[in-house]
């Protein structure tokens, strides 16, 4: 049976200090001991490292992918091999049948609203952001209240660079093939360019604009 969604500030802290130093498959564990079926995995499939991870803790869990309409054509189809690898539980959540048009309200649209639905019912939702792909990011806490009240927990948060990589080499986990044309970092096909060795993973996301993120970890 699921637990309450709720965590007082006192336990966020306290789950905050004991898993700063636990490995991942431990922050998973315990969301999916404490929350069942009312827990979904969001996936960007850039790769499917905290599906990896997810998955060999329970099978069953519900994995969403936001199709805005506007992604990669690689993208697609690294939806479609993460999901023949790996049998998933895939939801697949659609903005309709015409994409939204590319204005600045379209990531509010078209992510944030559509992650909204999909999360209507749960109580809580595992998160592949880490601190160490953007300076906004540095403070992540591994679980925390998203603005909808819901527990939102980021497993990978204290996870480098060199971690991911080994991880994927060790499990041989799939990758999007655009992160290896310089795309560290995959969005949507308008507003995602490649960055150059070694420059912030980020920086190809909405490039010559202010934005930074997309709504969806505000």
């Amino acid at each position: 049976m699921a637990g309450p969604a709720l965590l007082l500030d006192d336990e966020l802290a306290e789950l905050n200090r004991s898993f700063e130093s636990a490995p991942a498959s431990k922050v998973v564990r315990w969301a999916v001991d404490r929350f069942s079926t009312q827990l979904s995995l969001l996936a960007s499939m850039t790769d499917a490292v905290l599906i990896d991870l997810a998955v060999k803790i329970d099978p069953s869990i519900e994995v969403v992918f936001i199709d805005t309409g506007h992604h990669f054509p690689e993208t697609l189809e690294t939806v479609e091999l993460v999901r023949r690898r790996y049998g998933l539980n895939l939801r697949i959540v659609t903005v309709g049948p015409e994409p939204a048009p590319l204005v600045d309200g379209c990531c509010s649209a078209t992510k944030v609203l559509q992650l909204d639905r999909a999360l209507a019912g749960r109580q809580a939702w595992l998160s592949g952001l880490r601190r160490a792909e953007a300076i906004t990011r540095a403070d992540a806490p591994i679980v925390d209240l998203d603005r909808r009240g819901l527990v939102k927990v980021n497993p990978l948060a204290t996870w480098t660079d060199d971690d991911v990589a080994g991880y994927i080499a060790e499990h041989d986990v799939p990758v999007n093939p655009l992160v290896f044309r310089g795309y560290p970092s995959v969005g949507c096909r308008p507003c995602t360019f490649p960055v150059a060795e070694g420059a912030d993973p980020r920086s190809g996301r909405w490039a010559g604009s202010s934005r930074t993120e997309c709504g969806i970890h505000g």
